[in-house]
Order: structure tokens, then sequence, then C-alpha cells
């Protein structure tokens, strides 16, 4: 498990190469995923992804910032499983931070800034990367 603040390059490519983030999240012990669309800010370590304030997801991650999740390829490919398992904290997007996820989301999917939203940030804290395609 990867816990340096310096993400590994071949973890790097996944995550840009890839969309959707299942994310977890618990309050009052019970446990909730969602799948979200997400794009990788290197330079801060975070996934940024945009959901409702009113979502069952947000509000579990409000209560509780500690989450966890999992990405995999947009096209599975059976014989050679990949995929990432991540922890980290949940947080909205302000400030400096804030600006430079939302860029980098909005120039992922353009189309995101048509429709209503906020961004929010997971501060990747331990990940673990499976690539059985080597």
């Amino acid at each position: 498990m990867n816990t340096s603040p310096q993400m590994d390059q071949q973890i790097q490519s996944f995550l840009d190469a890839h969309a959707v983030v299942t994310l977890a999240t618990s309050s009052a012990d019970q446990p909730y995923c969602a799948s979200c669309y997400y794009a990788f800010v290197p330079e801060d370590n975070v996934l940024a992804f945009k959901s409702d304030i009113d979502t069952r997801h947000i509000e579990n991650a409000l209560a509780n910032n500690q989450v966890a999740g999992t990405i995999l390829p947009d096209k599975i490919v059976k014989a050679k499983p990949q995929g990432i398992q991540f922890t980290g904290i949940f947080m909205k997007a302000e400030g400096d931070l804030g600006s430079r996820a939302k860029k980098a989301y909005l120039h992922k999917y353009p189309v995101a800034g048509l429709f209503r939203g906020d961004i929010w940030l997971i501060r990747i804290d331990n990940i673990k990367f499976t690539d059985n395609t080597l």
C-alpha cells in the first residue's frame, strides 16, 4: 500500500486514464456506496468529483469524512484484473486547492458545468494498485 505524498507514475497514469470512482461512505454505522465521475489532481494528490449536497453519499461524508473507494478500468478485461483501492479524507473544494480541482474536473468533463452540484475532494491517504496485466 502506497502512503507517500508522491504518487507512483504507474498509479497516476491509471487514475488519469479512467473515469468512475466507487465511493464508500458510512454514517451512524450505515455504509453506502455511490459511483461518481472523477478527475485526479496529481499535484495535490486528490480526486475531484461533482455531486449535490443533498445526496446520501455527501451527507454521510459530511458526517464522517473518512472514506474509501475503488476505481476499475472503464473497460474490464476479466483475464487481466486491474484496479485501485484507496482510503482518504473527504472535503469540500475550497480556496486555491478547490480552484485547481474544479479546473481539472471541468477540463476532463466540460459538460459538467451545465449541471447543478458542487465539487468535492478526496485526499488520498492510502492507495493499493493491482495490475495483473504485466
